[in-house]
């Protein structure tokens, strides 16, 4: 009895013994498949992080070959900066000097302009209605005209002064001798008819071009010694038949050529100055 149970119990034992190895089994089976499993996971990330790797690699590697070409240029540029820095500050100083010369000029034309508009505009008011049919006023470029018909100033085939002429010209001396810092040129002027040197008043006279000079001189002298005018700002000039308004094929033509121009200008010595002002150039 005792030998039966005994053999039952190591039975049962084996059994059971049986029974729990086979699911360890089962269990480290699945364990071992599942550890596999992700020893395969972990090694194709590996392989994955390690081309990830290797292509950050390159970019540092292009990004670190640019900067040393960026450092490159910018180092032959620093050095070509600083053996020019002279020259630039140079080149920098003489545009501010012509940026500065280029304002006083259009200061002073501005300037110019209103002197000439405040000229012509006293002298128009001061001729008469009459006056004015003969005397042309006009500003160009700066420069007043004052254009005066022949047969108004001159005795007729002559270069002495008329008697008419006398007011007008007073007129005209005044405004020059209120604007002190211009010049007046007289400039006589004819038509391309040939003088007649057997007329009495012609005498000595061998062409238009002393008759246009000898006009001009005429108005000169009167503004100097009748009216005052100081010499010194006077010039006399005859530019002959070769100055035309218009053409001389009619006598309208003609009449409007023969004229006597007083023309008012800035002083020489005034744009002489500012030559001396100008830049430099190199």
């Amino acid at each position: 009895m005792n030998k039966k149970v005994i053999v039952f119990a190591l039975g049962a034992i084996v059994m059971f013994g049986s029974c729990a190895s086979k699911k360890e089994l089962q269990a480290c089976q699945t364990e071992n498949k599942e550890l596999g499993q992700k020893y395969v996971d972990v090694k194709e990330q590996l392989a994955a992080a390690n081309a990830r790797l290797s292509a950050l690699q390159d970019q540092l590697n292009q990004k670190t070959a640019d900067m040393m070409h960026l450092q490159a240029s910018l180092d032959k540029s620093l050095t070509n900066a600083s053996q020019n820095n002279i020259s630039i500050e140079k080149l920098v100083d003489q545009i501010n000097e012509s940026n500065q010369y280029i304002r006083h000029l259009v200061e002073v034309k501005s300037k110019s302009d209103s002197l000439n508009m405040v000229l012509t505009n006293n002298l128009t008011r001061s001729l008469s209605r009459e006056e004015m049919k003969e005397v042309d006023v006009q500003v160009l470029k700066g420069v007043v005209y004052i254009s005066l018909a022949d047969n108004m100033l001159y005795k007729s085939g002559s270069y002495e002064i008329n008697d008419r002429a006398a007011e007008t010209l007073s007129k005209i001396a005044k405004i020059i001798k209120d604007y002190k810092d211009y010049d007046v040129l007289i400039e006589g002027n004819t038509d391309n008819v040939p003088v007649n040197t057997t007329a009495a008043t012609m005498k000595n006279i061998r062409n238009n071009w002393d008759l246009s000079c000898l006009r001009a001189s005429s108005v000169v002298q009167a503004l100097q010694n009748q009216y005052g005018v100081d010499p010194k700002r006077l010039t006399a000039g005859g530019r002959g038949e070769y100055n035309p308004l218009v053409a001389n094929d009619t006598e309208v033509g003609k009449l409007r050529n023969r004229r006597t121009q007083i023309i008012i200008t800035p002083k020489l010595d005034q744009f002489m100055d500012l030559i001396d002002k100008a830049p430099d150039a190199e």
